[in-house]
């Protein structure tokens, strides 16, 4: 890395056990507002449907309604599930929101659902899915361009916002995509952990430049758990540990108190499968997690990391973000 990476947010907007959703949103503007003090460049929102526990699921509503709440910080998609939706209503929310914040909004884009199969046919239009994503993505660039003569749909607003657009993935597809059409990268890390490198690469010897891009930037989300100490980070981590194990075992996702232990809650293959999901999960004290970013970080070219932060209580989970802001010191 030629200069140290940017720090930026993904939240899911997760709903703790017997919460509300309203609570919880409120504990996310929070967040993000906490964020924003720290300077932390980016705060995004992860589009899902049909899963109990994550309340993120009208992604361009929170994205507007968290940037009402702060003032400097960017807010965008991270991202919205394209193959959901057609890309002239896309354009003309983000157009709307980067009118209602100028500057501030970013559209990051994935072609996965966000959702089970079932969920997703009752979200999608009818005959189209994945295979159509990178017509998708060229129809969205159009109408967020300044109107061409003689341009019959338009996205009114969306038309010459030049929203900045990304692709998001976990793949080396996205990777290919994005270095091809010049576009902005983001790798999720958090949960995809095997492919970062490879896809990182891909994505900066591909690269070609384009109008809204000259040089390759990459964004890596990770998964983290900062704490005071390594035993509290360990302890905060199981609220983490319990969500994947619900989502392997097709249960609801609410986020649970952690646990001294989670002895009896998994069997071996399961905490094999969760530890493998969250295989770049940092953990511990700024000091830890600063020395296992430089591991995760080595030989890897990133302009940011986008982090998770699955921690219970939203307080410890705001505090743990002044613990991420000390791994930048120095």
């Amino acid at each position: 890395m030629s200069r140290s990476p940017d720090y930026s947010l993904l939240e899911l907007a997760s709903v703790r056990e017997g919460d509300t959703v309203g609570a919880t949103l409120a504990n996310s503007v929070a967040y993000a507002q906490h964020a924003e003090k720290l300077g932390f460049k980016r705060f995004w929102l992860a589009e899902h449907h049909n899963m109990e526990g994550i309340s993120s699921s009208a992604t361009s509503v929170l994205i507007g309604h968290i940037a009402g709440q702060t003032r400097t910080i960017r807010v965008g998609s991270g991202g919205v599930m394209l193959p959901n939706h057609p890309p002239l209503v896309i354009a003309e929310q983000f157009g709307t929101l980067e009118s209602l914040y100028p500057g501030r909004i970013d559209l990051g884009l994935g072609r996965a659902p966000g959702t089970d199969p079932v969920t997703a046919r009752a979200l999608r239009r009818d005959g189209l899915g994945a295979e159509q994503f990178p017509e998708d993505v060229a129809r969205l660039q159009a109408l967020l361009a300044p109107l061409q003569p003689g341009q019959a749909v338009k996205a009114i607003p969306g038309a010459g916002t030049r929203v900045p657009i990304w692709l998001l993935g976990s793949s080396l597809y996205s990777a290919q995509l994005a270095a091809l059409r010049g576009l902005p990268y983001a790798f999720a890390g958090h949960f995809a952990p095997r492919l970062y490198r490879e896809a990182l690469k891909v994505y900066r010897d591909n690269f070609q430049p384009s109008e809204q891009l000259q040089q390759p930037y990459s964004i890596l989300a990770l998964p983290a758990v900062p704490a005071e100490t390594m035993e509290e980070a360990r302890y905060l981590a199981t609220t983490s540990f319990q969500r994947i194990l619900a989502l392997f075992r097709g249960q609801p996702l609410w986020m649970k108190p952690p646990v001294e232990s989670m002895d009896g809650l998994w069997n071996a293959g399961e905490q094999a499968g969760v530890k493998d999901f969250l295989a770049l999960q940092l953990l511990g004290d700024a000091a830890a997690i600063k020395k296992q970013l430089s591991e995760r970080l080595e030989g890897v070219r990133v302009d940011e990391l986008m982090f998770t932060v699955d921690i219970y209580a939203p307080e410890k989970r705001r505090h743990a973000l002044d613990i991420l802001d000390d791994t930048r010191q120095g």
